[in-house]
């Protein structure tokens, strides 16, 4: 450590002047030096409803939809409630729109200048409840301009990055629980619990319009969004591909590529096109998040990897296959749809840790080259067909 001063917070030492110095000198809820935060039982509940809630979750797209539920949880309990979530810049267009809710987006690669902007659209204001779902240093940061007489976060074994500083109050400590599920015990310290998920999210006329004019009439489709923003969670091309033409072939579905503007994702979707024998429609980088949920709701069914997408057409009620062996299903698969996963972590640990998926920490990513070629065409296409077989009107 240098020689510059330092600010001891509890039993940890921060150098003046960094990002440790500004948490470790934050008081809760007050903004000067404290010895230690004090943690309350998580049993402890509310005499009446708050005035006020205050959500911190920023990203990413899987996760912020998987928030939506605790909101309208909360909604539902106490619909006089006044509801702020601050939430990113990109994350809003998916969310913003939800009712009787503030949205305050943070511009995630603003650095500083969105601490500043945050500090100065919070000034003045003081809520009842921080709900603290995130425990990234930039968040726990951020954290730190709230103004909330109770702060809850996650317990201490989902801590990290100095979380456990900005909070005075912890979730129930449950191992081996689904990330949407952890993020909806956020209201049992209030009181409350998540006992029905329910998504609800808007999606705007002419976002459905949109919908209609690309994928018009009944036939069956398959949306393929072959993307992670975890590159290694991605699948192969030609894999993808080869059910595609399945698809085409053994269905008389029509294919539909979905992703975003990045350079990785027009790759993929080339190689996917290039790689098909039989037609499909590509809309990679040309439709909005709105469009996308739209576009997911009229699909039959949705082919993807752990990804944003995989859990927004799960919150849309449509049938997704999602592919794993990166990353654990039980833990982020698609919440509704983990019947139909196609699950190769427990292969990916026995291959690249040398034990079973059980012997690993929970949470455990295995996002190592080669990882996600354990997924099989052949396991993907009996998927798929079982979806098909499952599906109102199959014969």
């Amino acid at each position: 450590m240098d020689r510059r001063a330092v600010v001891e917070y509890g039993h940890t030492c921060f150098p003046s002047g960094g990002i440790g110095h500004r948490i470790a000198r934050f008081r809760i809820g007050a903004g000067r030096a404290a010895p230690r935060a004090v943690y309350r039982s998580h049993s402890l509940t509310m005499a009446e409803p708050p005035r006020s809630i205050c959500l911190l979750r920023l990203s990413a797209l899987g996760d912020v939809t998987h928030a939506v539920p605790l909101v309208r949880t909360l909604q539902a309990a106490w619909p006089g409630t006044a509801l702020t979530w601050i939430v990113g810049k990109l994350e809003a267009r998916l969310v913003s729109d939800i009712a009787g809710v503030e949205f305050i987006a943070v511009d995630k690669g603003a650095g500083f200048g969105a601490f500043a902007t945050l500090r100065e659209r919070l000034h003045g204001q003081r809520f009842d409840v921080l709900l603290h779902c995130q425990v990234a240093l930039r968040a726990n940061l951020l954290a730190t301009l709230v103004r909330a007489e109770r702060r809850i976060g996650y317990d201490a074994a989902r801590s990290k990055d100095l979380h456990g500083l900005v909070i005075t109050e912890r979730i129930p400590a449950r191992a081996g629980q689904h990330v949407l599920d952890a993020i909806g015990s956020f209201c049992e310290p209030l009181g409350l619990r998540q006992d029905e998920v329910r998504w609800d999210l808007p999606v705007p006329a002419e976002a459905q319009d949109f919908a209609v004019s690309v994928l018009p009439g009944s036939q069956p489709t398959l949306l393929i969004s072959p993307c992670s923003s975890h590159a290694l969670r991605n699948w192969l091309p030609e894999r993808y591909a080869a059910v595609a033409d399945h698809a085409v072939r053994a269905h008389g579905m029509r294919v539909l590529l979905c992703g975003g503007r990045s350079a990785i994702e027009r790759r993929m979707g080339d190689a996917i096109v290039a790689a098909m024998r039989e037609p499909v429609l590509d809309l990679v980088g040309k439709d909005t998040l709105k469009q996308f949920l739209a576009l997911a709701q009229r699909a039959s069914v949705v082919l993807a990897p752990d990804s944003g997408p995989l859990h927004m057409a799960n919150a849309m009620g449509t049938r997704v296959i999602g592919l794993h062996a990166a990353s654990n299903p039980a833990r982020s698969g698609a919440y509704s749809n983990r019947e139909w996963c196609v699950d190769r972590y427990d292969a990916a640990a026995r291959k690249f840790r040398g034990k079973a998926a059980a012997a690993l920490r929970w949470g455990t990513k295995l996002e190592v080259p080669g990882a996600m070629e354990l997924v099989e065409v052949a396991d993907v296409i009996a998927t798929l067909d079982r979806c098909m077989a499952r599906r109102p009107g199959s014969s």
